[in-house]
C-alpha cells in the first residue's frame, strides 16, 4: 500500500544553519514524533550549508492536513521553538509524492538527538 512523503526543504538565512539543526534535533522532531507524525528523516544538505531536509510520511493528503493544522496551531509549538525555528528560515518548498514503504524505509534518518 503506497503513502504519501511530504519533503520539505528549508533554505536557512546565512550562518543559522547550527542553530536551526539544534532546534530542530533538540525540540521540533521530538515534539513532532511526541504528536504522532512519521518524522521520515530529518538533516542537513550534504552540498549545500544552508540548505536542510525534513521528510514526513502520510497516509493521505487529508492525514497530513489534519495532523500539521494541529501541530503548527498548538499552544506547545506557537509558545516553543516555533520562533527559533522561523527566525533560521529564508524560504522553503515542499513537495508531497506517493511512495511505497521500502522506499520511506529506505530514506529513514534522524538527528541524534531526536
Amino acid at each position: 500500500m503506497k503513502q504519501l512523503i511530504e519533503i520539505r526543504t528549508y533554505t536557512l538565512n546565512a550562518g543559522m544553519s547550527e542553530q536551526f539543526q539544534q532546534v530542530m534535533g533538540e525540540r521540533s522532531v521530538p515534539m513532532l514524533l511526541a504528536a504522532g507524525t512519521d518524522v521520515v528523516a530529518a538533516r542537513p544538505s550534504l552540498h549545500t550549508p544552508d540548505v536542510y531536509l525534513l521528510i514526513r510520511a502520510y497516509s493521505s493528503l487529508a492525514q497530513r492536513s489534519q495532523s500539521q493544522d494541529e501541530f503548527y496551531a498548538s499552544a506547545e509549538w506557537i509558545h516553543g521553538p516555533r520562533d527559533a525555528v522561523m527566525a533560521c528560515i529564508d524560504t522553503y518548498t515542499t513537495v508531497v509524492i506517493e511512495a511505497d514503504p521500502f522506499i520511506i524505509d529506505g530514506l529513514r534518518y534522524l538527528p541524534q538527538s531526536a
